[in-house]
């Protein structure tokens, strides 16, 4: 060893003892995570912590099944089965925490409120179906989007004489990340019910000292009215990275549809075959119906009805449609108005040359 190294090895030693570490011993610095041009230029991208993957319906199906015998009361109702991603800790990406939860018939998931931002896309539902926001009845149809922004009260419940199911998206992660996860029950299994007409789309006013946050309204998005804006717009040129796709806004501000979360619907059209494309955020995919692909650089899900994806954030990837006649559709959620508050966030579509 030569006395410079043998002199470093000293420093950081002692730096160790004392808990300080040197800006050359973090990861990002490292040369092998540099990139430089032919010009000279070097920069640094983002290495992604999660790795594309892709948990297929069949197997979810199955431990959802399994998970109704071996939890005939499960605590709070609350069979949720997490999308666990192989090369997190915790998470489905470095933000999202997705799964898919199923309650039985009679059950009810009982009422309370977290700073955690959450919402339900539903697979397998109806009228007797529902969630409770705030005192709201929600219904959830099959592929409808109901939403529990932080700090609402809710609570779940299937009247019907057979299982439902929906997907869950939270920002687990990232509240946890900041040490912000409150959490609080009602200490009622439900919830008080309003009798008069649904809140109004936009509060104007509110009393002195109440700071409660205003969530989002309407909390209900019904999947007929999506599919057919969705339609609609088919009647013109798609885009080239993601073919057609629509937001769900938060009608009281025109933002995204939650403070963290930025969701989705999208159609690929008949034989579509998209261009790479990679953005900051990252996100996670479900298959309403339909097959198709997503292609990475080393990697490829190919995914069918009910499926559910993960795509880390700054990762190349294309959509494709793997059917000639038949449109896809999926839904989609996306940490991008974390990074939008931040100002951080950005994205690359490759051009054809």
């Amino acid at each position: 060893m030569s006395d410079q190294a043998a002199t470093l090895e000293a420093l950081e030693k002692l730096m160790s003892e004392a808990h300080v570490r040197g800006q050359w011993q973090v990861g990002a610095n490292r040369p092998e995570n540099m990139k430089r041009s032919p010009d000279g230029r070097v920069w640094i991208d983002p290495v992604a912590q999660a790795k594309p993957y892709l948990w297929p319906w069949p197997v979810m199906e199955k431990i959802l099944e399994g998970s109704c015998v071996a939890l005939p009361e499960s605590n709070t109702a609350r069979r949720s089965l997490i999308y666990m991603n192989p090369a997190l800790q915790r998470g489905t990406t470095h933000n999202i925490l997705a799964g898919i939860q199923v309650i039985q018939p009679g059950e009810i998931a009982w009422a309370h409120r977290h700073t955690v931002n959450a919402l339900r896309f539903t697979i397998d539902g109806g009228n007797d179906v529902y969630t409770v926001v705030d005192g709201e009845v929600l219904p959830m149809l099959p592929y409808d989007l109901i939403l529990t922004p932080g700090w609402c009260w809710h609570d779940h419940h299937n009247d019907r004489g057979r299982p439902a199911t929906w997907l869950d998206v939270l920002d687990v992660p990232f509240i946890a990340a900041i040490n912000q996860n409150y959490y609080e029950e009602l200490g009622e299994t439900t919830q008080d019910r309003r009798n008069e007409a649904p809140l109004p789309g936009i509060e104007l006013l509110r009393p002195i000292g109440e700071n409660r946050p205003t969530a989002p309204r309407p909390f209900r998005y019904p999947w007929a009215e999506t599919r057919a804006r969705l339609e609609q717009l088919a009647e013109q040129p798609p885009d080239p990275c993601d073919g057609i796709a629509i937001e769900y806004i938060n009608p009281v501000n025109g933002g995204a549809a939650l403070s963290t979360l930025a969701c989705y619907a999208q159609m690929l059209p008949p034989g579509f075959e998209g261009q790479r494309r990679r953005r900051g955020a990252s996100a996670v995919h479900f298959v309403v119906s339909g097959e198709g692909r997503i292609e990475f650089d080393d990697t490829t899900l190919s995914f069918s009805q009910h499926d559910g994806m993960a795509v880390p954030n700054w990762t190349w990837h294309r959509f494709v449609n793997a059917s000639a006649s038949t449109p896809a559709f999926l839904f989609t959620v996306t940490d991008r108005p974390i990074l939008d508050a931040f100002g951080l966030y950005r994205e690359q579509a490759e051009t054809k040359t």
